[in-house]
């Protein structure tokens, strides 16, 4: 088990896992439309591997919605 954060990351974690989920909201969506839509005996294959897709498009958000609190601009050379 990971230790545990100090309370400011603790708090940035938090507002960062919300912003992870209204930004991905969409693809869990479908991942449960998915599943529920599914037949037990069509669980895996294709059905798994649609499943998988959605949650690397969830991952991708969440690292862009990490990546956007970052200050990226550098200056510029002198």
């Amino acid at each position: 088990m990971p230790e545990p954060l100090p309370a400011d990351q603790e708090a940035e974690a938090r507002l960062l896992a919300q912003r992870i989920a209204q930004a991905a909201e969409q693809e869990f969506l479908q991942v449960a439309r998915t599943l529920v839509a599914a037949k037990t005996a069509t669980l895996f294959g294709a059905t798994e591997f649609k499943v998988r897709d959605l949650f690397l498009r969830a991952a991708a958000k969440a690292y862009e919605q990490h990546l956007a609190e970052k200050k990226t601009a550098t200056k510029a050379p002198v």
